[in-house]
């Protein structure tokens, strides 16, 4: 399977530039053939290939007079943009036709500077690499400094650096795993180790056993921290380098509470994974519950994260992942001899032992 590894990146002055300059070029890029295509559905004509596209946009675009600074970054940047705007509009299709999973895709939209998220993707052909120093050398960038927080396992098909919504840049890596050595890195549980987990607000999770794991809150611990934080940005004048600053200091701290939920969920999906050979766990409809006045703790609570992790976690280590469907009636039927009693009161949390 393939996973990715994310580590920081602290890019020089010169270096921030240069990305900077990658970051429009591949979004120029992107936004021209977002803008083609809906060119060619008013006038009702075919939509145009990747290939003509490319032609069209990146080989004579950089021959355009005001297209100049395309030769600037490194072509497979834009090439990557392009395949970006083939995926989102084949994402787009099969949503209509009802072939994708999840929720219906719009048509793509148009980037934009002011974006969150800005990335970038280098592939194995743009003669990338890891220096004997440890930088990341990338071509028309240079030798960007990496913080490594672990090695990694394999040789990376390719590499995308991303600058998010607090202006820190990261180096996400696609690695190909390899299921026998990654078999090896957990050990083997206890023969026919099975845990079951109940989600919750009041408690994170309850596992079968008894044991509750209290939810950690994160965004209610840090309220007052970003009300503050908030509250400057929203005295600022719009426009203003002052103002820019309080956003980066609002978007900074959201970023903590999200990292502080991201390695929670780490940390319990992988010690429960290691401890047990099959893992159970309910089909909640997170969409649905985020819409009730508990929005706030659903959404602090990051119950889908949890479950996704404890997915890919199960199937890259040789677990067993079974999720129960929403609407089986679990809490009504007896787990000793099968008998369902009908529906129970929400506070009835044990029943009593005839």
């Amino acid at each position: 399977m393939q996973l990715r590894y994310a580590f920081r990146l602290y890019p020089e002055p010169g270096q921030q530039g240069a990305l900077a300059r990658a970051f429009g070029c591949a979004r120029v890029v992107f936004n021209d053939a977002v803008r083609a295509r809906r060119d060619a559905r008013a006038a009702k004509e075919p939509y145009p290939t990747s290939k003509v596209l490319s032609r069209a946009l990146v080989t004579r675009g950089k021959l355009r007079r005001e297209r100049y600074w395309l030769g600037e970054v490194s072509s497979v940047v834009l090439q990557q943009a392009l395949r970006d705007a083939d995926t989102a509009y084949a994402n787009f299709f099969a949503s209509l036709k009802g072939e994708r999973k999840g929720p219906r895709v719009g048509e793509p939209r148009f980037r934009s500077r002011k974006d969150a998220r800005q990335a970038i993707r280098f592939t194995s052909n743009a003669r990338w690499k890891i220096t004997r120093a440890g930088r990341l050398l990338l071509p028309k960038i240079g030798e960007v400094r990496v913080k490594w927080s672990r090695s990694l396992p394999a040789v990376p098909s390719s590499v995308t650096v991303i600058k998010d919504s607090a202006g820190r840049y990261y180096a996400s890596f696609v690695i190909d795993t390899d299921p026998a050595a990654d078999a090896a890195v957990l050990p083997d549980p206890a023969p026919g180790s099975v845990v079951g987990i109940d989600l919750g607000l009041t408690h994170f999770a309850v596992l079968d056993d008894g044991m509750k794991i209290d939810s950690p809150r994160f965004l209610r611990r840090a309220e007052k921290k970003l009300k503050k934080a908030q509250r400057e940005l929203s005295r600022k004048q719009k426009g203003s380098k002052n103002r820019a600053k309080a956003r980066l200091k609002v978007a900074r701290a959201h970023a903590q509470v999200a990292d502080a939920r991201k390695e929670f969920c780490h940390q319990l999906s992988t010690q429960i994974v290691r401890d047990n050979q099959t893992v159970i766990v309910e089909d909640l409809a997170v969409s649905g519950l985020a819409r009730t006045r508990l929005a706030k703790s659903v959404h602090d609570a990051g119950w889908s994260m949890f479950v996704n992790m404890l997915k890919y976690k199960c199937e890259r280590y040789g677990r067993t992942f079974v999720q129960i469907d929403r609407f089986e009636p679990t809490s009504q039927v007896c787990s000793a001899c099968g008998h369902r009693d009908g529906p129970k009161p929400l506070d009835a949390r044990a029943m009593p032992r005839s």
